[in-house]
């Protein structure tokens, strides 16, 4: 070898252990900044016990199969619940977790990268904690305690990804090409239905089938003090993309886009979370959201016992604007009050297909209303179920213009007046619709054991 040539490849292998050592350096150093500290709490000596039926029972918890949804009941303060949730659920949040880690590996295969990236989130995210309410936090670190043994502790302490998976939403919603923007909800009130009341219906797109479509649950949650309500999402969640609550409030969250996303600030599910356990009516639960700042903009929608529905558009650094609905409305992906002209809010409406699935929604509303039909359960299952464009064409299998893309992780339908919602069994919409009576759930007497009639 030539000596030009030795000093070049001195010169390299320097440069490269330079770069090895910085990134090294850079790793622990962002590891003690972003360490986020658990409260401190003590693990019961309790274990998961099953019954000849296949419940699975923890302390006062329990959790059940009814077709292919886990039903699980979760009751007491925040730590036991977060205890519960954990043990009771802990072989499927095991399994979710490893889905997520594993579609990570795939799209980014280089593990020096995937570090690197996993580092720079550390960063941005360190002070996500802060805005989250004691109460959240302190379920959050029970359940993290209960999740023993963690086959995922070398990639963050247990805590801490448990803390970020609970702002999952808002972080996915934050990247331009969020996987979120496909939501469509139908709402019905006073004067379309025959009580008085309302009823609501809802797609949950999200592109991540394998856990959120197959492994969905429904909590039903009785949290000392608070509103007991049910909510429908995946094991692990610690709050609530769709549900609704013993006094008749509805409430779910759709992606938009708008503002500047922030790395604090009460994430979505949280946000829900609250509404259902402390707001009986849609004015309520409007006041309760205003007063925290959200991480990202979406989309909530609210429907209550009396009739009222509303869809209040949010985004970090600006107020809430609230769209009183009429009795009969659909929402999808995009703001249309004081957000309506913010660029992104354009580009969503150019790019994406929530102009398609709103038109096609609006015509659907219009052909009930003409028809005077009456309003079902199946009646808005088949709702959910379109796969036409406007103007009634047949649109492809999976055209992601269709309110069914056959891309949703759960479909949602729910009777404000009767406190009852059906919930879709996977595949995506295809399955049929599983009824939950919210009296006799959450009822103080009621036993799991006991099949629905």
């Amino acid at each position: 070898m030539s000596p030009r040539l030795a000093r070049a490849g001195k010169l390299l292998a320097g440069v490269i252990g330079v770069s090895v050592v910085t990134l090294l350096v850079f790793h622990f150093a962002v590891g003690r900044a972003a360490h986020l500290e658990p409260p401190r709490l003590a693990l019961p000596t309790l274990e998961v016990s099953s019954s000849a039926s296949g419940v699975r029972y923890f302390a006062g918890s329990y959790a059940r199969r009814e077709g292919n949804i886990l039903q699980v009941g979760l009751r007491g303060t925040p730590e036991a619940i977060g205890f519960a949730h954990a043990r009771l659920l802990y072989p499927e949040m095991v399994q979710n977790e490893g889905v997520l880690l594993t579609r990570f590996s795939e799209q980014v295969p280089s593990r020096l990268l995937r570090s690197f990236l996993m580092d720079l989130a550390q960063l941005r995210y360190r002070n996500v904690d802060r805005e989250m309410s004691e109460q959240r936090l302190r379920e959050i670190a029970a359940g993290a305690l209960a999740f023993r043994p963690d086959p995922y502790a070398t990639l963050f302490p247990t805590f801490q990804r448990f803390v970020y998976l609970n702002a999952l939403y808002d972080i996915s919603l934050s990247f331009e090409g969020s996987p979120l923007i496909g939501c469509t909800t139908f709402t019905f009130g006073q004067e379309a239905t025959s009580d008085g009341s309302s009823m609501l219906a809802r797609a949950f797109d999200f592109e991540v089938d394998e856990i959120f479509d197959r492994g969905k649950a429904i909590f039903l949650v009785k949290e000392e003090g608070k509103i007991p309500f049910a909510s429908v999402a995946w094991p692990g969640l610690v709050g609530v993309v769709s549900g609704m609550n013993l006094e008749g409030l509805a409430v779910v969250v759709h992606g938009g886009r708008a503002g500047e996303p922030r790395a604090s600030g009460e994430p979505v599910v949280h946000a829900l979370r609250r509404v259902l356990s402390e707001a009986t009516t849609s004015e309520g639960a409007a006041r309760l959201l205003a007063e925290r700042a959200p991480m990202v903009s979406h989309i909530v929608i609210v429907s209550d016992a009396g009739g009222r529905s509303v869809a209040i558009e949010r985004a970090p650094g600006t107020n809430d604007a609230l769209r009183w609905l009429p009795s009969r409305a659909a929402i999808t992906n995009h703001f249309e009050a004081a957000l309506r002209d913010d660029p992104k809010n354009t580009r969503v409406r150019e790019q994406t297909s929530t102009i398609p699935r709103r038109q096609r929604a609006d015509e659907l509303l219009g052909e009930i209303s003409a028809a005077n039909q009456q309003l079902t359960p199946l009646a808005l299952a088949k709702l959910l179920r379109d796969r036409k464009k406007a103007g009634g064409a047949s649109l492809s299998l999976g055209d992601r213009r269709a309110i069914d893309a056959l891309i949703a992780t759960h479909g949602v339908i729910m009777e404000t007046g009767s406190r009852k919602l059906w919930v879709s069994e996977s595949p995506h919409l295809l399955g049929r619709f599983i009824a939950f009576d919210l009296r006799t759930l959450l009822a103080s007497d009621y036993d799991p054991e006991r099949v629905p009639a």
